[in-house]
């Protein structure tokens, strides 16, 4: 997994790391990890990710610190 080139998301804030990046690899298999903890990579299927990132935009699940 080295050989992942890694992105951050573009709602990160510049100079941080605090940010969730993701990478594909030859195959076209999607990778998502934490910049805090880049050791800990999940691997996930494209439309998996697709719906994760569509229920994000939508609002589904809220917002960090709320309730």
């Amino acid at each position: 997994m080295s050989q992942l080139r890694w992105q951050k998301s573009s709602f990160s804030e510049a100079g941080s790391d605090t940010c969730v990046e993701v990478a594909v690899d030859a195959a076209g298999v999607p990778y998502v990890r934490d910049s805090k903890r880049p050791e800990m990579v999940i691997s996930t299927s494209r439309a998996a990710l697709r719906a994760f990132v569509q229920g994000v935009k939508a609002g589904e699940f809220g917002r960090l610190g709320d309730g």
